[in-house]
């Protein structure tokens, strides 16, 4: 990848709302070649989606998400993937990630309830024929997300250390 290309990216991944005109003026790249590298990058699937980070906590949007790490038998001449390519077609997974350690996949889900999700696991994860196990992890509160941090730091409020 050259450096010009991948200077681009990098803006536009930390911020999708970026101009071709604001990259040009933080690269020093003209701004045609900004544009058509753009192209050319969803034109390649390089870029698949531009995406907004919303703090849904502030409007008080009811979605419950939960973490969910599955232990499968890969299929053979499939491997992991085959398993992962079902998996990823039901609507309530956000993200599926090959891993290492005690479990090989990790996946983000959400929901409208905790019993909505937990129906989800026990019904349709757990009776995937490859999958021998799942431990699942509710997640309570996200203070941070793509490397942004959700709360304004005047709104965390620390209790004072006891001597």
């Amino acid at each position: 990848m050259n450096d010009q290309r991948l200077a681009i990216l990098q803006i536009l991944d930390k911020d999708a709302k970026a101009t071709t005109e604001d990259i040009s003026n933080m690269t020093g790249i003209e701004e045609n070649v900004v544009a058509a590298t753009i192209k050319e990058c969803e034109e390649n699937g390089i870029i698949v989606k531009y995406k907004a980070l919303i703090n849904w906590d502030l409007i008080q949007h009811e979605e419950v998400r939960a973490l969910v790490e599955i232990r499968v038998t890969p299929k053979r001449d499939l491997g992991f993937d085959g398993v992962a390519e079902r998996i990823a077609r039901f609507p309530e997974v956000r993200s599926l990630n090959l891993v290492s350690g005690d479990f090989d996949l990790s996946v983000l889900l959400a929901g409208q309830s905790m019993k909505d999700l937990a129906n989800f696991v026990a019904q349709k994860l757990a009776a995937l024929e490859e999958v021998n196990g799942t431990a699942t992890y509710f997640l309570l509160k996200r203070y941070k997300e793509d490397g942004v941090i959700l709360e304004n730091e005047e709104n965390i409020h620390r209790l004072p250390i006891a001597p």
